[in-house]
């Protein structure tokens, strides 16, 4: 067990955690000490982080899953008490969404998987988790939420809408379990150089003017600038900090 960084001997999960922010935040979270327990649906991918982590002398295991399926999210937690001994932690941060278009085109289809992905993702991490931290005496959850969850940003109507959902689910969680020494908060997170935007500046590069015209710095997020923030709130330096919007959008808010 690594015994240095602010994460050291903690056991944190994280979804959405085969590329992106989520990637990211499993390197950094290693790296501060944590054993992590990597949740997403993508096996090669997974298993090929949990080997870099592991190489590099860190703590990782792999929980191949979907975060709609409750069964999914209940076993990965009892991965995470099974493999590291308890549950101090977690970044709920799968999430899926599209671009613009007006709100009557938007396939059922699209809306059905925009809610289930980020409410009900969020949903049955929490109803996974918080059980489990109680038991342990307490814990701190991160919920990747947007700035689509403050103001309508161009992006389809239902994920907004999931995204206020997010942090509404924050708040009532923050506020039912701060009793069990459990702290709850959602990054505000701008846009970011995952892969779904990078696929979708490939096929329309001119967009990432438009997506970055709000923002005071005028650029991208890199997904380790969101990991960093999730990093704090998982760590004891956030210690009095509950039931939050943490913005992590280069000045989006502010304007």
């Amino acid at each position: 067990m690594q015994t240095q960084g602010v994460l050291a001997g903690r056991s944190i999960m994280i979804t959405g955690a085969s590329s992106g922010i989520g990637a990211a935040a499993a390197r950094l979270f290693a790296a501060e000490g944590a054993g992590v327990v990597l949740m997403a649906r993508r096996e090669r991918e997974l298993h090929t982080l949990v080997d870099e982590i592991t190489a590099a002398g860190g703590r990782a295991a792999a929980a191949v899953g979907d975060v709609t399926v409750p069964a999914d999210t209940d076993r990965a937690v009892a991965l995470a008490v099974e493999t590291f001994g308890k549950l101090d932690g977690a970044f709920n941060n799968a999430g899926w969404g599209t671009l613009g278009g007006p709100l009557h085109e938007v396939l059922q289809a699209d809306f059905d998987r925009m809610m289930d992905v980020n409410v009900r993702g969020v949903w049955n991490c929490l109803r996974s988790q918080l059980p489990v931290m109680m038991s342990f005496g307490g814990g701190s959850v991160v919920n990747t939420s947007s700035t689509a969850g403050r103001f309508a940003t161009g992006a389809a109507a239902p994920y907004v809408a999931a995204k206020h959902a997010v942090a509404g689910l924050t708040k009532a969680a923050a506020a039912e379990y701060g009793g069990y020494g459990i702290r709850v908060n959602a990054l505000m997170v701008g846009v970011t150089r995952t892969e779904l935007i990078e696929g979708v500046l490939r096929d329309t590069p001119v967009r990432e003017k438009d997506l970055v015209t709000r923002a005071v710095q005028r650029r991208l997020a890199d997904p380790v600038e969101v990991a960093r923030a999730a990093l704090w709130l998982c760590s004891d330096h956030s210690s009095f900090v509950t039931g939050g919007e943490i913005p992590v959008e280069g000045g989006a808010l502010a304007t």
